[in-house]
């Protein structure tokens, strides 16, 4: 427990020490670099609107919980690569 203390507050004060120099420029690049994940995501969602709350629902409805004890032994996932393999999405087959 110790040990992961000290390593979070090592964590955190490189991260501290990481943004002190950062100057407007990239301050610029990485905004331009967000809003252009809001237009992909705001492409990709439709015309459904995009929300930034805690208590959003998610665009697509859940799959049903599974509750067969034999389907968790050799679950179905596809795995679909998104942005050349950076992003992954996964989908549960029913």
């Amino acid at each position: 427990m110790l040990l992961r203390l000290a390593y979070l507050g090592v964590t955190n004060v490189f991260a501290l020490l990481r943004l002190l120099p950062r100057g407007d420029r990239d301050k610029d690049t990485e905004i331009l670099v967000l809003r252009h994940q809001i237009a992909v995501l705001q492409r990709h969602l439709g015309d459904q609107r995009v929300c930034f709350q805690n208590n959003a629902r998610p665009p697509v409805p859940l799959p049903e919980p599974i509750t067969n004890h034999d389907q968790l032994a050799q679950p179905r996932i596809y795995r679909r690569d998104r942005l050349g393999g950076l992003l992954h999405e996964y989908q549960h087959a029913a």
